[in-house]
């Protein structure tokens, strides 16, 4: 794997980076020892050229975000790519990274990208890959069918609740067809490249991915098919083969791929002796805004635990009232504060049941309106707790940019399958902090516990 890896970043002389678009802050699940950027700036893009890892994350958090930002967001990052590296001379790939469960702007976000690399950087886009493959997670596809693992089961996405989002809801669980769904029949399944799991177990010396990728035109549309490890490894072969001899493709994948594409090897989780000050005495404060199913048995889980778990309720619904708002952050801030103070955990959720019935942008719009609540709470905080749990990826993402103030973080590995761990930085409200990352779609119903509960043991809370 190395050999090849090394071999595909030698272009010109120059390394060859990748820049991975994250809609929001879980895509580094399966990485470690890179930085994730929460800006787009010329300097800050110019400072993640210079470093020396081959990889770059950027925190869009576009999945928050309604289709005219998403799309200004990605237009203005296309443009600013181009520039740098015209600047510096180092060639770039760009990877958007998105839901495993397939929800997000997927059809947006790499169009417009490709439109401005043609107008604008010559860059005739061949091929446009889909890989929402997400081992760690229980996400994997084969015969272009994409498959979830729940409760020990695979189902076809189509069939899960994340198929029922108000926002990115979708009916076709077979690639070809979501993409022609999404497409709304512009792009029809018979005109996608499918790779399959049967050819990714062929040899690296089986040239028919290569003539495959090498036949993409046009942007044509490529799903790929991967049921574990090897087989995006196999893909990554024949990718960078292609990359080599000129080939330009946008890539929207899982975790996984990147993984695989950048070569990046397994680290251990991380325990809470790893994580931990040595001596911290401070609570640590836990927030769940994440409504799905997934994440409120994880809370209910969390309160069988033996540790003495602060559980606050955040009032969702003060939301939808004039002026109530202002008053349930107060409430619940001072509540989270005395607990941390007394070297308690609290746990932060809001209210379980549904208040908004519409579809689209206005449900959209409430949770992010929720989400910047529960973020006054970390913003506004006058103690300082030994970490941070975020469940779900709005209120993940607004708790690391506008509650903690992140603008560069360190990936430090995951505290569990699919649960990423930064490490704050030194401008962020609480610098050199752990900051867990923890997707509402993942992990047993056991796993916030378990992390959870390794925290409260290194500090000694059970005493």
């Amino acid at each position: 794997m190395e050999e090849w890896r090394m071999e595909a970043f030698k272009r010109n002389e120059q390394p060859f980076k990748i820049a991975v678009l994250d809609d929001d802050p879980t895509g580094i699940q399966t990485v470690h020892d890179v930085y994730v950027y929460t800006d787009w700036e010329i300097s800050t893009l110019r400072e993640a050229f210079k470093d020396s890892s081959c990889l770059f994350y950027i925190l869009t958090n576009s999945r928050s975000f309604g289709k005219k930002q998403t799309e200004e967001v990605h237009r203005t990052i296309a443009r600013r790519l181009l520039a740098v590296s015209g600047e510096t001379n180092i060639p770039f790939l760009v990877i958007l990274r998105g839901d495993s469960t397939l929800r997000g702007h997927y059809l947006l976000e790499p169009e417009v990208m490709e439109q401005v690399f043609l107008e604008e950087g010559g860059l005739k886009t061949d091929g446009e890959i889909l890989c929402p493959a997400f081992f760690e997670g229980g996400r994997c596809t084969k015969d272009d069918i994409h498959y979830v693992e729940e409760n020990g089961s695979w189902t076809e996405a189509a069939k899960t609740e994340y198929a029922r989002d108000r926002t990115f809801g979708y009916r076709s669980s077979n690639l070809r067809e979501f993409i022609e769904e999404k497409t709304g029949g512009r792009v029809k399944r018979d005109n996608c490249i499918s790779v399959s799991t049967q050819l990714l177990e062929s040899g690296t010396e089986d040239c028919r991915l290569d003539e495959l990728l090498k036949s993409a035109k046009d942007g044509q549309k490529i799903v790929v098919n991967a049921v574990c490890y090897s087989q995006l490894e196999r893909f990554s072969v024949s990718f960078w083969r292609a990359v080599k001899q000129g080939k330009w493709f946008t890539v929207r994948s899982g975790a996984s791929l990147v993984k695989a594409i950048s070569g990046i090897k397994a680290k251990p989780f991380l325990t809470g002796r790893e994580l931990l000050k040595k001596g911290t005495k401070s609570g640590g404060l836990i927030i769940a805004g994440s409504h799905v199913e997934r994440t409120t048995r994880q809370l209910a889980e969390l309160e069988n635990s033996i540790h003495p778990y602060c559980f606050i309720e955040f009032q969702a619904d003060a939301a939808l009232r004039d002026g109530e708002l202002r008053k349930e952050i107060q409430e619940v801030r001072k509540r989270a504060e005395q607990a941390i103070s007394w070297g308690r955990d609290a746990v932060v959720y809001t209210s379980r049941r549904v208040l908004c019935r519409e579809e689209g942008e206005e449900s959209l719009n409430l949770s992010v309106r929720i989400s910047e609540a529960l973020t006054s709470v970390v913003r506004e905080l006058s103690v300082s707790p030994s970490y941070i749990i975020a469940k779900g990826g709005i209120t993940s993402s607004d708790v690391g940019t506008r509650g903690l103030g992140v603008k560069k973080a360190l990936a430090l590995g995951q505290a569990a399958p699919g649960v990423p761990v930064w490490l704050t930085g030194k401008e962020s409200r609480f610098p050199g902090m752990p900051y867990i990352i923890f997707p509402g779609n993942v992990g047993t119903d056991q796993t916030l516990r378990q992390i959870a509960d390794s925290l409260a043991e290194e500090r000694g809370s059970c005493t």
